[in-house]
């Protein structure tokens, strides 16, 4: 079994990444795109930003993976959605989900609910989403973010994982990743990250691009990993607050090694 605890194992993940550069295929929200773009770019894979209903079906028989991130919704774009998801599941592509502010509003939850019977790979959320997609009553949740800790949700996410066939990921201050047996709990980031816009969205877009290189529950260990090193070392060079973060960020994960991430995240197996 690999040793996800140690960051050489992670470390080869990412040169992995790098060596492949997939073809990451995001549809995301209207705030989310430019970053999530240049962090793909930086990470070394290859991003498409393809969202109408007139292409997904070709584009999805030949990306990489896919991403769908819940944020701007619309009518036509849950149909572009199901649409894409179905086509790379099709092709035997892995696809991951972001079920933003799932629970906020019907719409939301209806829309993350039947994409999650499309057999998402991987969902990644916070709390208040994961909790409300597996159907908790202790989710609480104010817009797209979240009211209680990622801790409070591991139980849901257990449940989700096992329930759906999806590994779950639970970012917060701690992240936990679970594949309904495994627990996987990673540390590392930085307080400045959940000040700047859609950087939790873009760490949806480097799972896509992990999940192409290993299986859905290593890739997402992997994936939180390296996105825990590279949040703490963009927070640190961003002394007087998160306006530069977002290009912090990516240069961190583009000179991003073995060392600094020994250095700055944490592995730790709970189960």
């Amino acid at each position: 079994m690999t040793d996800l605890t140690h960051p050489t194992t992670i470390a080869a993940l990412l040169a992995s990444v790098r060596a492949k550069r997939p073809l990451v295929q995001n549809i995301t929200n209207y705030v989310a795109m430019t970053i999530s773009a240049n962090v793909l770019l930086a990470l070394g894979a290859s991003p498409a930003m393809v969202h109408a209903a007139d292409e997904v079906g070709e584009f999805g028989a030949f990306t990489d993976s896919l991403v769908i991130n819940i944020g701007t919704l619309s009518a036509e774009w849950i149909g572009s959605m199901q649409l894409a998801a179905a086509a790379v599941t099709a092709a035997g592509r892995p696809f991951v989900l972001d079920p933003v502010a799932c629970g906020a509003t019907r719409l939301r939850t209806e829309a993350a609910n039947a994409l999650l019977k499309l057999k998402p790979a991987v969902v990644r959320g916070n709390a208040g989403e994961i909790m409300a997609l597996a159907g908790s009553s202790g989710a609480q949740s104010k817009g797209v973010d979240s009211l209680v800790g990622a801790d409070a949700a591991i139980e849901a996410a257990v449940g989700l994982a096992r329930a759906s066939g999806a590994v779950v990921a639970i970012t917060g201050e701690t992240d936990y990743v679970t594949d309904g047996l495994r627990i996987a709990a990673i540390t590392g980031g930085h307080a400045l990250m959940p000040l700047s816009t859609a950087i939790g969205c873009a760490l949806t877009g480097v799972v896509g691009a992990f999940v192409t290189v290993a299986d859905p529950f290593e890739a997402t260990v992997a994936a939180l990993s390296v996105y825990a090193a590279a949040g703490s070392q963009a927070g640190e060079r961003s002394p007087n607050g998160p306006g530069h973060l977002p290009a912090e960020l990516c240069d961190a994960l583009y000179s991003l090694d073995a060392a600094t991430i020994a250095a700055r995240s944490t592995v730790t197996l709970l189960r």
